[in-house]
């Protein structure tokens, strides 16, 4: 469930969230908060086998009682990704996350910490082929309102009048793939990564 707070001019928005609505319905500046999620011991056990970082700060309690931490912190990719998972992009109007920029891990988060995303909508920029390009400025913060990770996201978002699927889309991700369809695939781009 989002927060969601006041917008830029200080007129609240009501109980509609930034991410249940379309591109053009959207204003600089509005707010948002997310639920919170508590960060456990699984989660690093399990982020560590996932990923390969078994990095004795995160897997090694001894090892990390003698660091200047003074006990195990999370990885900070994982405090990144859950961030990711705790805002409810409605696949109705997000197309698809465009890019993760100036990522800067300020505090470590620990096991037991809950944390909740706060952000706002730094800009809106209308691209072909019926998307936007939504910036919005991210802090991951904790239980003691401590902010943990700043980052900045840019997210593909459906315009007015764009073609999409309403529905569900099943379970082989088919449909999500044909409603995205190669109008947002020129606002992408076909740029190769090596």
């Amino acid at each position: 469930m989002i927060r969601l707070r006041a917008s830029e001019s200080g007129a609240p928005r009501g109980n509609d969230s930034v991410f249940e609505r379309g591109f053009d319905q959207l204003e600089t500046g509005e707010r948002f908060e997310t639920t919170g999620r508590t960060i456990t011991e699984s989660d690093l056990v399990s982020f560590a086998a996932l990923t390969g970082d078994r990095h004795p700060l995160h897997t090694d309690a001894s090892w990390a009682a003698a660091s200047p931490f003074g006990k195990r912190v999370a990885h900070g990719m994982l405090v990144l990704s859950y961030a990711l998972g705790l805002v409810p992009f409605d696949p109705a109007h997000v197309v698809a996350l465009r890019g993760v920029d100036e990522v800067v891990f300020k505090r470590p988060t620990y096991i037991g910490d809950t944390i909740r995303v706060a952000g706002r909508v730094q800009s809106l920029e209308p691209l072909e082929g019926g998307v936007g390009l939504v910036t919005c400025r991210w802090k991951v913060l904790n239980e003691r309102d401590e902010t943990l990770v700043w980052a900045k996201l840019r997210v593909l978002w459906r315009r007015a009048g764009a073609a999409s699927s309403q529905q569900e889309p099943d379970r082989s991700g088919r449909q999500a793939e044909d409603a995205i369809g190669s109008d947002v695939q020129q606002a992408i781009g076909n740029e190769v990564y090596l």
